[in-house]
């Protein structure tokens, strides 16, 4: 592997220039791959040129620091991207119990108005945000808007 390397480079990094997963790569650690140094102030844990030099033979051979072999699993090819058939599924309400909630505040609104308002409303999503209000925000919403 002729793989360029940097002064340093964090843990994550050097999993990445493996192909390796982070997690995967932490695993590793103490057997297959050396470990990382610390700096001082930091305590960051980093490896240095020669470091990266080991972990790539090690990647490149498939021989632990060990000494004992070490497989994995190989990089998926990349394919172009196949042509979806275009079966159309029955479609799905999107938030039916918010549909619901509204209708029985007497609302008579479809999913499409209710995406409309909610994309509107909650422009960066509605993840944290308590059921109650958001059926709140949305009724107001909707009835500003003219909704019956």
């Amino acid at each position: 592997m002729n793989e360029i390397t940097k002064v340093a480079v964090t843990v994550a990094e050097m999993a990445r220039m493996c192909g390796l997963g982070r997690s995967r790569f932490y695993q590793l650690i103490g057997t297959a791959m050396p470990y990382p140094l610390y700096t001082v102030l930091t305590k960051r844990p980093f490896y240095d040129q020669e470091l990266q030099q080991v972990c790539l033979e090690v990647r490149r051979r498939n021989c632990g620091i060990d000494g004992k072999p070490i497989l994995f699993y190989a990089k998926p090819i990349n394919r172009k991207p196949s042509a979806k058939k275009n079966v159309s599924a029955p479609k799905q309400q999107s938030h039916p119990d918010l549909l619901d909630s509204l209708r029985a505040l007497g609302l008579s609104v479809t999913s499409m108005q209710i995406d409309t308002a909610l994309k509107t409303v909650f422009s960066s999503g509605v993840q944290g945000t308590d059921q109650g209000e958001i059926v709140r925000r949305v009724f107001i919403h909707l009835k500003k808007n003219g909704a019956s």
